[in-house]
């Protein structure tokens, strides 16, 4: 006859769950973001400029306001 088992109790932390990140799950999509957002706002790489001059304008502020 076999005897049943009973399953270890897990320590309960006082903190609840804690999730570690490794350095790389922050720091890979910001630089995607910023690479994205270079391109965007680069106005020698728009090749075919040819859409709605309000977005345009919009993101010549935007550009204007991050370099300074």
């Amino acid at each position: 006859m076999s005897a049943r088992t009973q399953p270890r109790p897990r320590p309960v932390g006082t903190r609840g769950v804690e999730t570690r990140l490794p350095w790389w799950a922050l720091a890979l999509p910001t630089l995607a973001f910023v690479a994205l957002l270079t391109l965007i706002l680069n106005p020698a790489d728009a090749h075919a400029a040819g859409g709605d001059p309000a977005m345009a304008r919009l993101m010549d502020h935007v550009r204007q306001l991050l370099t300074g």
